[in-house]
């Protein structure tokens, strides 16, 4: 038995492998990923290699032109573009993945109560969710990104600090963002409780916890998965989109979108100051979006052969 489970897993991975990697578009993507990713970390290593700071301020070095030192030049404050490009990755890649797991833990948790348990909680969470659905998303994350902080509760040394905007924006979309998650688990799991196995878990007096846990959340992964990696290009946007409002990553910590903010004052004296944090958002949203389709074929046991 047990070689027989070992078997099908094997061939599981070596069939989601073959259809992965037929499709040649999230091939593509995910190795991009994993260099825009690499780059992020290694944003030090290229701030030592140039001999240059993120962080220092040179007003007699403003927009200098590429050269050996400055690859893409240098902002209106005189500081190196890759480097900040590289560290604003970080924040934005850190933001995109955990509020996009945050995201799928609330959903995954929502869904599979109301899918496993039915009735007036089904409704209760069902219609909570439809409700968070119909409110719109970008004048809501609006309003709760420019809530002040210290007026709700919040310590004055964590709301006054720099990191706080960082997990105020990680936590409002975590908070908004479960919803499809939320769904697709709830019909997963409708799909999963009448199996025979679940049922017998149910008859040997299992609890609800661990026939959810180990029994029904295994089955249904697959669609969490790749909702989870779609989630991630849209966060990555509307941090960035928060942040060239001013709402989002507040300075002098980097990210994508307050480097547009930046330079949308400067498009017609310094152009490439917009240019190169718009096309890292583009590749990396674009990017993950192919990722998630191709995770989705491959992961699907009815895909056939493009």
């Amino acid at each position: 038995m047990a070689a027989d489970t070992q078997g099908g897993t094997s061939a599981g991975r070596s069939m989601f492998w073959q259809r992965f990697r037929r499709n040649r578009p999230a091939m593509l993507s995910a190795a991009a990923l994993v260099l825009i990713a690499l780059a992020a970390l290694l944003a030090p290593a290229f701030e030592a290699v140039l001999g240059v700071d993120a962080t220092r301020v040179d007003l007699f070095n403003q927009y200098a032109a590429p050269d050996g030192s400055h690859w893409l030049g240098t902002d209106e404050a005189g500081r190196d573009v890759l480097v900040r490009l590289l560290y604003g990755g970080r924040i934005s890649l850190l933001v995109g993945l955990v509020a996009a797991l945050g995201a799928a833990t609330i959903g995954t948790a929502v869904g599979l109560l109301a899918g496993y348990y039915g009735g007036r909680l089904d409704t209760l969470l069902m219609r909570s969710t439809d409700g968070f659905i119909a409110l719109p998303l970008l004048p809501l994350l609006i309003i709760l990104a420019a809530v002040d902080l210290a007026k709700v509760g919040v310590p004055p040394d964590i709301a006054n600090s720099e990191l706080a905007s960082l997990y105020r924006i990680i936590f409002i979309i975590a908070l908004v963002g479960w919803t499809t998650v939320a769904r697709l688990v709830r019909a997963g799991t409708l799909s999963v409780r009448t199996r025979e196995f679940v049922r017998a878990a149910e008859a040997m007096g299992a609890r609800p916890a661990t026939i959810m846990l180990r029994h029904i959340l295994p089955n249904i992964v697959s669609p969490i998965i790749v909702a989870t990696t779609l989630s991630i290009g849209t966060v990555i946007l509307l941090e960035s989109v928060l942040s060239f409002l001013g709402l989002g990553i507040q300075p002098p910590i980097p990210s994508w979108g307050n480097m547009l903010t930046n330079a949308q004052e400067l498009a017609t004296r310094a152009p490439a100051l917009a240019v190169w944090p718009g096309v890292v958002i583009f590749v990396t949203v674009m990017a993950f979006n192919f990722l998630g389709d191709g995770l989705q074929d491959a992961l699907d046991p009815r895909a056939t052969r493009r």
